[in-house]
């Protein structure tokens, strides 16, 4: 290559990767068998922690299979590069900022080795975001190129695709010759679709960040108030205000879990009218398929969970967890180890109010109930009652 080439190139690649450091999508990237250039590049210029949350290199076999969960009828195919760039997706909901949007990256390529290949040299590369799936194959002329320029080749093409990912406009500087195959297509899913996606549990939460209120990705620590919110009514929003101003530095949000544990699944209409409400209120809302907070806790590490004190009741029984107080310590000790809390108000059980201290919290797990004092917030109707007395 020449040094004109190279130098325009490297502008190229620089240019690319600061403007999508500029963009605000956070993106996870799961790389095998190639495109490893691609990651210094976006590593190696300023501003990197705004994008990259996370990147694995799952090279060995063992490494491959632990991180799809299954062993895969082929390593380096499409199927897997979909499948890999979900997972990544699936990740970085997990770790991203409250209302960033996500970039779940794949890459599986078969590359130039020592050892001769009989098949073709090829990758696959996909990438995922709420509403696209964009997949390109391309095969690579035998004997055209090195290990080093197949790499620098794929590099190139998957620092298109995430700046493609996150609608970065990047001017294209190909290094495919005409014997080279390339084949690119893009699926767009419909926000119906996005959530039948999300109760079958092929996403796992999406988020309707309606709040005007901004908020820095330094703000990582969710504060959450779950429930069915049918309706959402003054009282829920009141009480998510109070929760956060115990907390400092936090992001507050909704949630409704599309997965009931008693009650079949929400319907996507039914899902469709509960978010209605949070965007005429200006609130974050999450949708997400998990009922448990446990399973929550696991979606949301280290977030703040606001609860009345009637959940409080139920998750300190040992009758929710099989009737074993083992089991029951066991999940809440989970909890807390990757750093979840429960910020408690007063509420009626029972038709008694009750705050945090009326009940017996076990001393190991003392310190992640938070009291809500009575006299910062009281609300005695719930949204059964609204719905009973026809103020909907």
């Amino acid at each position: 290559m020449s040094v004109e080439k190279t130098t325009m190139t490297d502008a190229w690649i620089r240019g690319v990767v600061e403007a999508i450091h500029s963009a605000p999508n956070q993106a996870v990237l799961y790389l095998a068998g190639g495109a490893s250039q691609a990651l210094g590049w976006l590593l190696s210029v300023p501003g990197a922690s705004n994008t990259v949350l996370e990147a694995v290199v799952p090279y060995s076999r063992m490494s491959f299979i632990q991180l799809l969960g299954r062993i895969p009828s082929q390593h380096c195919s499409q199927q897997t590069a979909e499948e890999m760039a979900l997972l990544a997706y699936n990740r970085g909901l997990k770790l991203s900022s409250p209302g960033y949007p996500v970039v779940g990256v794949g890459f599986t390529g078969s590359l130039v080795s020592s050892r001769p290949k009989f098949g073709d040299h090829r990758f696959y590369l996909s990438t995922r975001t709420s509403d696209r799936l964009s997949v390109s194959t391309v095969t690579l002329s035998k004997g055209l190129r090195t290990r080093e320029q197949e790499d620098t080749v794929s590099s190139h093409l998957l620092l298109k695709a995430i700046a493609n990912a996150c609608k970065v406009q990047a001017a294209s500087v190909s290094h495919l010759t005409e014997s080279d195959m390339s084949d690119e297509h893009e699926t767009h899913f419909s926000e119906d679709q996005e959530l039948e996606q999300l109760i079958d549990g092929k996403i796992c939460f999406k988020v309707y960040p309606f709040s005007s209120e901004t908020y820095t990705p330094t703000a990582e620590r969710k504060i959450i108030l779950s429930g069915s919110f049918n309706p959402l009514h003054d009282g829920h929003v009141k009480l998510l205000e109070v929760a956060t101003s115990f907390c400092g530095n936090g992001y507050p949000c909704f949630e409704i879990s599309a997965v009931n544990a008693d009650k079949p699944p929400l319907s996507v209409s039914q899902i469709k009218d509960r978010i209605k409400q949070f965007e005429k209120a200006g609130k974050t809302v999450i949708i997400s398929n998990q009922p448990y907070f446990y399973k929550k806790a696991e979606l949301f590490p280290g977030s703040a969970f606001v609860i009345g004190a009637d959940t409080v009741a139920r998750l300190i029984n040992p009758k929710y967890y099989d009737g074993d107080y083992g089991k029951m310590l066991e999940i809440l000790d989970g909890c807390k180890r990757i750093g979840c809390t429960f910020l408690v108000g007063g509420r009626n059980v029972d038709g008694v109010f009750k705050v945090l201290e009326d009940f017996d919290i076990p001393e190991t797990l003392k310190d992640m109930f938070v009291s809500i004092p009575a006299d910062r917030f009281r609300i005695d109707i719930s949204s059964t009652e609204i719905r009973k007395s026809g103020g909907l």
